[in-house]
């Protein structure tokens, strides 16, 4: 080719162009982020809006469905979901990756303003939202003391810690979590309120005339100027129990009524709906949220430099510890894949010495290797990309794949200088023997991934970062192929008269197996039938094989972290979920190889909880994750009074909170109807050991008091509606009234009933209220009370009333036998009138099998064309791509025999499979035509051709097998997902270029076209 004639006369030019593209890759290399995956999260847009005092009910008819309908309109939009609860609506409308964030917020805004007069006038304004991508804390940081209370602590963490960690590099945001924040507490006593004749009401009203903070002025004389500070706030609880709220008269006189008279005042937390513990000590928790953009190994850098700082400055007795730290799985899983790396290049330097036996020689490929990653960096630059596990993944590969086209170029000149050429004639004759099929192996496998860069989804981002970073790597490699490496040739190459011991040996046998190959395609031409029977064999072992793996979203990591949700009944207290908490940490305590515990309780309600256990480093411990979990299962079963069961974290970005199966029933029929066939379901899944810990969002149980008001008993009495109500909310619920000042900061100041008063449903009927005439009046005589069960939450998907089904999945059983499973089971339940979705883990499952199998069809399309516009020809593509079926028997064998699954890793390394096993092929038929075009009959052609391809194509295979040997057998953080592609890759190279040394040429001699005419012109237009 002429690029190649330009580089062997002009080598500093091609010395140049590779350091130029290594100097433009390595700039690059150092602005690129660093995260685990490419950036896969959807936005999300959230609406939350307060109706106080209505029922589910109400706010499912009179906001969520009229939002929910005006929303639906919005462009882009992926699924709307809606949860109604007693005085709250929340709705999420999640759009498709492709949207922009912004932009969907402001169209979400817009759409709720349309409607904002339909909705009660009453409700609190929608606050809207937008959902980072990264909004979840990557790291947490637990505060504990023996010393102190968990006021000083979260003082100190909140007030002195947060500032600090929140200027980190990287850092968007600090939350505290566990924390006990400083409020002033005016616990009333409703007995001596009644006494005094006084109200809630009263008391709000002293406060907010007796604690305020004002300007007063300044005096100003002739010469000097004062500020007048005028002392009229209170700070401390004496100053607050001294507050005179009314003058009382008696018998014995006049006299001051104060709240220390009528309760007591106390310095507490304004709330105690949560509790923290880190390794079974009480603690307070900060959470470390990074920026969008943010690398999350250096925020992890700067917080591990910086606490150590932090933590001499805290007060004696108190300690600071990470308790989770997700960036360390993202680190050590980089690290692997570098080291993975390494390995690749050595035993790719290792097959081409085996093969070469000359220093020199091996040298050629091998400067291929850095060029072509280095370079592929620019271009992940180009295209936004970051460094991830996925690109990584991709560069690992890249490494068998970028020495192909140089060791092809290598060893047809090579052959060359053997026969006696001299090695500058040797290397222009080779390269322009082999530069159409270099170009044409290049083009076929960036062809492959034509159709991903348009896949859209989750899925589709991680196969456009994976493929178009492999691809760019070989594009370059091919670059290099046709410039350095006959460059290289041209100097470096000579013929060896004589040659070692170790070479005779490694030739003999190398010639002996050209000789074996050679009479035994000879025999399998002479009996072609039997190489078809055998192809059709093979290739029809795919369908078995395909049902016989099971499939599944990705593979289960060991990221060094399980997560253990617990679950109370429906009402429980925060004390009652605290208890079980804590037996949760005394199996953690006795279990080996946990590290450490973070055990949250009261997240995301009271009745609920969340823990982090974080095992020892992957080097230190014999057992998986997985296998802590399966030992960790039978003993959180065998906690009573709560439902607890430990998981290992999703893969792929999801929550940790989120299950594998969420399977969502919708329906327009009622919640009492849409509950009593979910029953019917649950029954039959009940019986069914895959599932575990199955669970649905639609409970009827929650327990209620309903508060009915006698209104003509009101009207008569003279006690208003509102006054009723605002008692209840401030004697039950707590009202922040006021705010004082402590130590710089703003904290609230609360009144409301002491927790001893408010204990059983028959203290709301001991509260007083004042009548007309001045007499106090109790609600017993205003209110009827009456304890019923209603719906915890009414939730809403894609418009209609929905009930999720989720639950865990037992060992060995996949995702997709689990929903086709439910899919069957609800097609014999569900009445007309009912339609099923799907949620979460189960819904990207759905998305990204029916878009991989798209993904599939699409690559064989696309190289086919690319194959039949090179070769001017629609049977020799066809010829090359029957080579596909064969690698794929090899690499689900490989996959099943390895204990893989269909996930998006081994589909990756499907796809990706197709491009290189038609690589062999391309040789094959590409020398057959050059040596039909020289007059040669059919057969002996296609004979020679593949005879004198046989060590190249055993060459490359060797290389990309080696290479992809250690992702196969990896180790260490991440190491499920590498081994998925490295056993694709693998099993479905050996036995497709196996298959393919006897099918390509049989099938050439059944299709091929006997007359080169055609070719001719081909052979001249490409300059050969």
């Amino acid at each position: 080719m002429k690029i190649s004639d330009l580089c062997i006369r002009r080598p500093v030019f091609a010395t140049v162009l590779s350091l130029a593209i290594m100097l433009v890759g390595l700039v690059s290399y150092t602005r690129l982020p660093v995260r685990e995956y490419p950036k896969i999260d959807e936005p999300v847009v959230t609406v939350d809006t307060t109706y106080r005092g209505a029922s589910a009910e109400i706010v499912e008819s009179q906001i969520s469905k009229p939002l929910e309908d005006s929303l639906a309109g919005i462009e882009g939009v992926d699924v709307i979901t809606s949860i109604s609860r007693q005085e709250n609506s929340q709705i999420s409308v999640r759009f498709k990756l492709e949207r922009n964030p912004d932009s969907a917020a402001a169209d979400v805004r817009d759409r709720v303003s349309r409607v904002r007069n339909k909705l009660p006038t009453a409700i609190e304004e929608p606050v809207i939202a937008k959902v980072e991508a990264d909004a979840n804390p990557i790291i947490w940081i637990a505060f504990s003391s023996d010393q102190h209370s968990a006021l000083e602590v979260t003082d100190v963490a909140s007030r002195i810690v947060k500032p600090r960690l929140q200027t980190l590099p990287g850092a968007a945001d600090v939350r505290v979590f566990g924390e006990r924040k400083f409020a002033m507490r005016v616990w009333l006593d409703r007995t001596r309120l009644a006494a005094y004749r006084l109200t809630p009401q009263d008391v709000e009203d002293a406060l907010r005339r007796q604690n305020v903070e004002v300007p007063a002025g300044r005096i100003e004389s002739q010469s000097r100027e004062f500020s007048v500070v005028a002392r009229t706030d209170l700070s401390d609880p004496e100053g607050f129990a001294a507050i005179i709220v009314k003058q009382a008269d008696d018998a014995r006189g006049s006299y001051p009524v104060r709240i220390a008279d009528l309760g007591r005042v106390e310095l507490g937390a304004a709330s105690e709906r949560s509790s923290v513990r880190f390794n079974g000590r009480p603690a307070v928790a900060l959470g470390v949220i990074k920026q969008a953009t943010a690398n999350p190994l250096e925020l992890s850098r700067a917080l591990r430099g910086e606490l150590p700082k932090v933590v001499a400055e805290l007060p004696s007795g108190m300690t600071a510890n990470i308790a989770y730290d997700s960036s360390v799985f993202i680190d050590r899983s980089i690290d692997a894949v570098f080291k993975t790396i390494g390995e690749a290049m050595l035993l790719v330097l290792l097959i081409i010495f085996v093969f070469l036996r000359n220093f020199r020689a091996t040298l050629i490929p091998l400067v291929t290797i850095p060029v072509s990653l280095i370079g592929a960096f620019a271009l992940m630059l180009v295209f936004g990309f970051s460094i991830n596990t996925l690109t990584l993944l991709a560069l690992v590969l890249a490494i068998g794949l970028v020495v192909d086209d140089a060791i092809v170029v290598l060893e047809n000149i090579y052959r060359h200088i053997e026969e006696g050429l001299p090695r500058r004639q040797a290397a222009f004759q080779g390269a322009r023997e082999i530069g159409f099929a270099v170009v044409a192996m290049t083009i076929t496998l960036a062809a492959v991934y034509a159709p991903v860069a348009f896949m859209t989804g989750r899925t589709g981002k991680l196969f456009v970062e994976f493929a178009l970073t492999l691809a760019g790597a070989v594009l370059v490699s091919g670059l290099v192929a046709l410039t350095l490496s006959p460059m290289m040739c041209s100097l470096l190459l000579r013929h060896e008269t004589r040659h070692g011991r170790a070479y005779v040996w490694v030739e003999g046998i190398l010639d002996g197996l050209t000789r074996g190959y050679r009479r035994l395609l000879t025999a399998a031409l002479a009996r072609r039938w039997l190489v078809m029977l055998a192809f059709f064999l093979v290739a029809a072992a795919n369908w078995f094989l395909l049902a016989a793996l099971k499939s599944e979203l990705a593979p289960t990591e060991d990221r060094g972290v399980i997560i253990g949700v617990f679950l109370g009944p429906e009402g429980a207290t925060l004390d009652y979920t605290d208890r079980y908490a804590r037996q949760l940490e005394g199996i953690y305590a006795a279990t080996r190889d946990v590290e450490r515990y973070f055990v949250v309780a009261g997240n995301p309600t009271v009745s609920q909880g969340i823990s982090f256990v974080g095992l020892v480093d992957w080097n230190a411990r014999q057992r998986s994750s997985p296998a802590v979990v399966k030992e960790l299962f039978p003993q959180f079963m065998g906690i009573p009074g709560v439902l607890a069961f430990p998981v290992l974290p999703p893969s792929l970005g999801q929550s940790p909170r989120e299950r594998p199966v969420n399977f969502v029933i919708v329906t327009s029929a009622s919640y009492a109807e849409l509950n009593r066939v979910t029953g019917q379901i649950l029954d039959e899944v009940a019986k069914n050991p895959g599932f575990v810990n199955v669970d649905t969002d639609l409970k009827l149980n929650k327990p209620e008091l309903s508060v009915s008001v006698d209104r003509d008993k009101a009207m008569d009495t003279g006690v208003q509606i509102e006054t009723v109500g605002r008692t209840l909310e401030t004697m039950l619920g707590g009202r922040q009234v006021t705010r004082f000042k402590r130590a710089g900061e703003q904290y609230d100041v609360i009144v409301q009933v002491a927790d001893s008063e408010r204990t059983a449903p028959s203290d709301i009927s001991d509260i007083f209220v004042r009548a007309r005439d001045g007499s106090m009046i109790p609600l017993s005589n205003l209110l009827a009370v009456e304890e019923t069960v209603s719906p915890r939450e009414l939730n809403h998907f894609a418009q209609r009333r929905a009930v999720t089904i989720s639950a865990n999945l037992a060992p060995g059983y996949a995702m997709g036998e689990a929903l086709k499973f439910l899919e069957e089971t609800a097609g014999r339940a569900l009445p007309p009138g009912y339609a099923v979705d799907y949620a979460g883990q189960s819904r990207e499952f759905k998305l990204s099998s029916a878009s991989l199998a798209l993904t599939f069809v699409l690559a064989l399309a696309f190289i086919y064309l690319v194959l039949a516009a090179q070769f001017e020809s629609f049977r020799d593509p066809f010829i090359i791509m029957l080579t596909v079926p064969l690698s794929m028997t090899g690499a689900l064998i490989a996959l099943l025999l390895s204990g893989g699954t269909l996930n998006v890793y081994s589909q990756i390394g499907l796809v990706t499979l197709v491009g290189l096993i038609t690589k062999h092929g391309i040789l094959i038929v590409e020398f057959a035509n050059q040596l039909k075009a020289q007059g040669r009959e059919l057969r002996n052609a296609v004979l020679e051709a593949s005879e004198l391809r046989l060590r190249p194509i055993l060459m490359t295979t060797g290389a990309m097998v080696l290479g992809a040997i250690p992702l196969a057998l990896a180790s260490g953080a991440g190491a499920e997902s590498r081994q998925q592609i490295g056993w694709v890759v693998v099993g479905g190279l050996l036995l497709g270029t196996f298959f393919t040394l006897f099918v390509v040429p049989t099938v050439y001699t059944l299709l091929a076209r006997p007359a080169a005419a055609g070719h001719e012109e081909h052979l001249a237009a490409s300059g050969q």
